[in-house]
């Protein structure tokens, strides 16, 4: 026991200054040269070559109806039959769904009633009228008596006209309680169910057009500085990227959603695939402005005071310097470089970490000399 307290002491104070002196020589070792005849640095190196480079966005969507129309009752009433669901195929004219008619059906019968009483007085009214004429042609009646009568038919007429009015309105109010498809169609959205309180203008159905389809996409901003202008759009299926389409870009919301910061892009497809209905996941991709770039491995990536850099080989092949590099995009598996490199530069892609300036390098693999 007293063996290891007298020896434990100078451990600790051993591992503090071992860690100074790593941390002291480690920047001196990143940034002075290598002296001569140290063991060169292995790699792999491959040849910059500028070639054509496009971005291509990938956007993912869904496919919706060009026309979508949303029906709703003119009248508040009760539900009491409903004829439609998501998902059926309907046409114009079908019946979706019925309010409660009782009140209006009462309406018409009463107008029904009023119309028949003004027709009655109006018929009377005309029998007077010709029985006044007669006379007051003989002689056996007074120009104040055939002046009532006069005025007694214009009056009976202008009811019977206002009893017809009140009639087609009431008809036209009981055929309100009937909500029929506009459009030849498919039902994407109800709202409402039988025994529900249906408010007049509330949409109790959506139904999508039959016709034109649109592949919509919500897509930040930022991504349409990178294309000069709309260009086609190719569009596939998620579950089936063999099923495509091609459209064009028909519309781009004028504003910019609060929430998520995106735009939201309509691209026009046509009549798509069968496989493609409303609703199904589609991805669009758009070939971006086409630059000259180098694609090199990402393993070829280090930095230089933060900023990023690739280790070149001199010309003569014995060193490496480390060159600061413009990124224009990176791939999955890749950097696409647009400003550093020329045609010709052999770049390391592999060994680069061990490199130092002025280290001596061998290289191996099919660019080996």
């Amino acid at each position: 026991m007293a063996s290891s307290r007298l020896t434990e002491p100078p451990v600790k104070l051993l591992l503090p200054l071992i860690a100074v002196c790593c941390l002291a020589l480690s920047p001196a070792l990143a940034d002075a040269p290598t002296e001569a005849g140290s063991r060169p640095v292995t790699v792999r190196v491959v040849t910059a070559r500028p070639a054509p480079y496009a971005e291509t966005l990938v956007l993912t969507g869904e496919i919706q109806a060009r026309v979508s129309s949303q029906l709703s009752f003119r009248l508040s009433g009760r539900i009491a039959e409903r004829f439609a669901d998501v998902g059926d195929h309907v046409t114009a004219g079908s019946l979706l769904a019925r309010l409660d008619p009782s009140q209006q059906a009462a309406d018409v019968a009463n107008a029904e009633a009023a119309l028949a009483a003004a027709e009655a007085g109006a018929r009377q009214a005309a029998s007077a009228f010709d029985r006044q004429k007669a006379l007051l042609d003989k002689g056996f009646t007074t120009q104040s008596a055939f002046d009532a009568a006069l005025r007694a038919v214009r009056t009976t007429g202008g009811t019977v006209e206002s009893a017809k009015a009140a009639l087609d309105i009431a008809r036209s109010n009981l055929s309100y309680t009937e909500l029929r498809a506009d459009a030849d169609g498919i039902v994407t959205t109800r709202k409402g169910d039988v025994g529900e309180i249906a408010a007049a203008a509330r949409p109790i159905f959506i139904v999508a057009a039959d016709g034109p389809r649109d592949a919509v996409f919500d897509v930040y901003e930022q991504l349409f500085l990178s294309i000069p202008e709309l260009p086609d759009v190719a569009v596939s299926l998620v579950k089936d990227p063999s099923v495509t389409a091609s459209g064009r870009v028909r519309e781009i919301s004028p504003t910019v959603a609060a929430q998520t910061g995106t735009v939201r892009v309509k691209v026009d497809i046509g009549v798509p695939p069968a496989a493609m209905n409303l609703g199904a996941p589609v991805t669009g991709h758009i070939e971006g402005r086409q630059t000259s770039a180098v694609v090199l491995p990402a393993s070829a990536l280090t930095d230089r005071n933060s900023a990023p850099a690739v280790w070149v080989l001199d010309t003569n092949g014995a060193g490496a310097e480390l060159r600061p590099i413009g990124i224009a995009a990176y791939t999955t598996d890749g950097i696409v470089i647009d400003a550093g490199l020329r045609d010709g530069d052999r770049v390391v892609i592999d060994g680069g970490k061990l490199l130092r300036p002025g280290a001596a390098v061998e290289i191996v693999g099919g660019d080996a000399p």
